[in-house]
């Protein structure tokens, strides 16, 4: 009789039930981890989104500083470089950077291994003291190279010290394996840089006619060309993979725009 009244008393789960506990705890645990990735790719993407900010910020910060200074742009560097990452077809010194003109233009980044210039301009030499190192009436000129890094996705900046500028503060820069502690590393100015877009501009703000001029070897357009520049302006643009697959990637720009001395 005991026996009997403990069998009746006792209850089970049924199939359903446990069906219906299954289907349950897999939806919440599914909710959990939808909630959990996508609080994971938000949290990417707004990391991605504030370093592409302090590279946007940094990158026209050092633009600016070295702009500001420029006496000019110029087609070409004049003082030597004995690592041109884009070497002159036509200058048998190997010692130049291929020529370039006041053209507007959308430079995209290159392939692994292509190295890109943008452009070229040059400064006045100063020494440690910031005193213009003058040449009779007319100040020595550093030059520099802005130019893309295909193989690192980088913006970087070469200086060229004028070798005939007593006490010169700049120093000759070099890219990655030639660097010696005569030869520092060229200047980073930007990190994940998908392209780099050039406009150029009189002081009153009407851009370069760089169709009124043609080469005559080429019959491409020159323009008035880097000496009737007064106001140029670089719009990089930027891109960063997010580091989650489903993940959104961070695209955006800034504009940089300066005038220049144009001495």
């Amino acid at each position: 009789m005991m026996h009997q009244r403990l069998s009746r008393n006792q209850s089970g789960v049924t199939l359903v039930e446990l069906l219906i506990v299954i289907i349950v705890s897999t939806a919440v645990t599914l909710a959990i981890l939808a909630f959990a990735l996508s609080f994971w790719s938000s949290t990417a993407t707004l990391q991605n989104d504030l370093e592409t900010y302090v590279t946007r910020s940094d990158a026209g910060d050092k633009l600016r500083d070295y702009l500001n200074e420029a006496a000019g742009l110029i087609s070409q560097n004049s003082i030597d470089d004995d690592h041109p990452m884009v070497p002159d077809s036509s200058d048998v010194s190997g010692q130049h950077w291929e020529v370039i003109h006041a053209i507007p233009k959308s430079i995209p980044i290159g392939a692994a291994g292509v190295m890109t210039p943008i452009i070229y301009f040059e400064s006045p030499a100063v020494d440690t003291a910031k005193n213009i190192i003058m040449n009779g009436t007319q100040p020595y000129t550093n030059e520099y190279v802005l130019y893309l890094n295909g193989t690192t996705k980088q913006l970087m900046l070469r200086s060229l010290a004028n070798p005939s500028a007593t006490g010169n503060k700049t120093t000759t820069s070099c890219p990655s394996g030639f660097i010696t502690t005569s030869c520092p590393a060229d200047k980073l100015i930007a990190d994940n840089v998908s392209a780099v877009d050039t406009r150029y501009f009189s002081r009153s703000g009407n851009p370069i006619d760089y169709t009124s001029i043609t080469d005559p070897l080429t019959g491409a357009y020159i323009g008035p060309d880097f000496t009737s520049v007064e106001v140029v302006e670089l719009t990089l643009h930027l891109f960063r993979k997010s580091t989650l697959d489903n993940g959104q990637d961070t695209v955006n720009s800034t504009i940089v725009r300066v005038a220049i001395r144009n001495r």
